[in-house]
């Protein structure tokens, strides 16, 4: 898609799979450079191609070890930085920090806003990133950040995939989704519904519980859709209240699938019949795990946003027409 000469691609640990996936699928190979650990723990960065005048793509996601894959991000960028740059992108797709994005309480940190100014800092030029915790984040930066969406992916597999849609429920675990799940029910022209989780006041040792606020979702297929998966609870109150409330079936499609506290036998035993999460951080440890977990792959859509970004296309049509003919489903 794009010649090997006219941009330079690199990555850090984060997430190797993905980004020789991105590198494949743009015909450009991945900058030969290296990230490794000093026995104090300090990162060091080697970078063995010229990237003077190129525009620069550096692939990194805020996943698992996320200080030291951001620490990683920030020294890549510097290194690139001085060494004359053209352009430097910093394609992140799981923005670390994302939830801490507003003073919900008092003296709380907005660290999402630390690692924006961190980026524009180290020399960043533009983020292409995905799914963002709230949309709210991009006015953190003072340079262009491009926000894709798995949107055309989600509904690209349940069309595909989860048999009876055109009956089904598309169910939101909490108010902040409910955005995003009305649009993606109006787009398949089905019903929704909002759950709510929350704990007895009286009681503070209460177990949590959700409830049904709006839709019915008996003797239908509930499809859950969320942003992001880390511990799994609300995950688990979600489907059983689903099935308690007489859903026939119930699947849930999350962007970003962290699982950091999860033990995926815990996940074969829910009510569910599958668990669909998108690459953006490695899941290749999971679905050895899981057989209910299902993962569909993200790397056409950061490749193709990379290419557009490279030639002065919108980024926009990404969702469009395009979206609609990608071949999308589980790896």
């Amino acid at each position: 898609m794009i010649p090997g000469n006219s941009v330079r691609f690199l990555a850090g640990n984060s997430h190797p799979e993905l980004a020789q996936a991105v590198a494949e699928r743009l015909n450009a190979p991945l900058t030969s450079c290296t990230v490794r650990k000093f026995s104090n723990g300090e990162i060091d960065v080697k970078i063995f191609e010229s990237v003077r005048d190129e525009d620069v793509f550096i692939l990194q996601s805020g996943c698992s070890d996320v200080n030291d894959n951001l620490m990683e991000l920030l020294i890549l960028i510097s290194a690139c930085k001085t060494a004359s740059a053209r352009r430097i992108t910093a394609v992140i797709p799981c923005f670390p920090y994302a939830r801490s994005d507003k003073k919900d309480k008092s003296r709380a940190p907005i660290t999402a806003k630390l690692v924006a100014n961190m980026l524009v800092v180290a020399g960043c030029d533009h983020v292409i990133t995905m799914d963002l915790h709230a949309s709210q984040i991009q006015g953190f930066f003072d340079i262009p950040v491009d926000n894709l969406y798995s949107e055309p992916m989600t509904i690209g597999y349940i069309k595909r995939h989860i048999a009876g849609w055109q009956e089904a429920v598309i169910v939101s675990p909490d108010a902040g989704g409910a955005k995003r799940v009305t649009a993606i029910a109006d787009k398949l022209g089905v019903e929704f519904a909002l759950i709510h989780r929350q704990r007895d006041k009286r009681s503070s040792d209460a177990p949590e519980h959700m409830e049904l606020l709006v839709g019915d979702v008996r003797d239908k297929v509930a499809i859950l859709v969320d942003d992001m998966i880390d511990t799994g609870t609300t995950l688990t109150l979600a489907a059983r209240s689903l099935k308690e409330n007489g859903a026939q079936k119930v699947y849930a499609l999350i962007s970003h699938g962290l699982l950091s506290e999860v033990q995926m036998s815990l996940i074969e035993e829910l009510p569910l019949e599958q668990l669909i999460v998108t690459n953006t951080v490695p899941q290749n440890q999971h679905v050895e795990q899981c057989n209910k977990l299902v993962v569909m792959d993200i790397s056409s859509t950061i490749a193709e946003s990379i290419r557009r970004t490279h030639n002065g296309e919108s980024i926009s049509l990404l969702f469009g027409e395009w979206a609609d003919g990608i071949g999308i489903g589980p790896f």
